[in-house]
């Protein structure tokens, strides 16, 4: 587990491909356990160790993830989410290029839960819910590109749908489009950075994670910052 940032109240980890954030009918360890272990070990806290979890990633995607290690700031970041004061910026490699380099995409959402998809429309329909994203171009490549993507609402495997539905799959994604999976069984999609003012201390966190350690996501980062 890689810690990105840590105090009295908070903890942002950088989520790895594969992991759940919270336990599901899978059994499988989930990472809030592994920050709980962490969090008594480090500071050999006996009993039960206080870790709530503020939002979610889905398993096949990694990047930034924060954890509350007081009910405090738990419930002050849950408000700060339902408000939009939480800014989160997502990285995607796509292996189509967006007709536009910058856009808007808004429609609306429905979850299935039979399949674990989701479905996305331009207009709304019994309970679907409004769905909004921006996204920029950031590099081209020879077969695939970098969006950076900013979410205006959070639904279920929205960027994944959306940017599918403008013929832009993310690489790896075999339920929205991607034509073979990746080796990591993952999708070339992180949680880049996370930016909002602490809720206790007042202090501006404003925090990017490293991108994966794969060949391409490093020729489009180098892509990146050469402009």
């Amino acid at each position: 587990m890689e810690v990105i940032y840590e105090d009295n109240h908070i903890i942002i980890v950088n989520k790895a491909v594969g992991e759940i954030v919270q336990g599901d009918r899978t059994g499988d360890i989930p990472l809030v356990e592994t920050v709980r272990q962490y969090i008594k070990e480090k500071y050999a806290k006996p009993g039960n160790v206080f870790c709530g979890v503020v939002h979610r990633l889905d398993r096949p995607v990694g990047g930034l993830v924060v954890f509350a290690k007081t009910s405090k700031a738990l419930a002050r970041l849950n408000e700060m989410f339902r408000e939009g004061k939480i800014k989160k910026t997502y990285w995607a490699i796509t292996r189509g290029c967006p007709a536009e380099e910058s856009a808007r995409l808004e429609g609306y959402i429905t979850s299935v839960e039979r399949n674990n998809k989701s479905y996305y429309s331009l207009s709304p329909s019994d309970g679907a819910k409004r769905a909004a994203l921006s996204y920029r171009l950031l590099a081209r490549g020879e077969r695939y590109n970098l969006l950076e993507v900013n979410l205006e609402t959070g639904r279920k495997h929205q960027i994944r749908v959306q940017l599918a539905s403008i013929g832009c799959p993310i690489k790896g994604d075999l339920k929205y489009g991607g034509k073979r999976s990746n080796p990591d069984g993952g999708i070339s999609l992180i949680a880049r950075r996370i930016h909002f003012i602490h809720p206790v201390s007042g202090k501006e966190i404003d925090l990017t994670a490293p991108v994966p350690d794969e060949r391409l996501w490093k020729e489009l980062e180098s892509a990146v910052r050469n402009g």
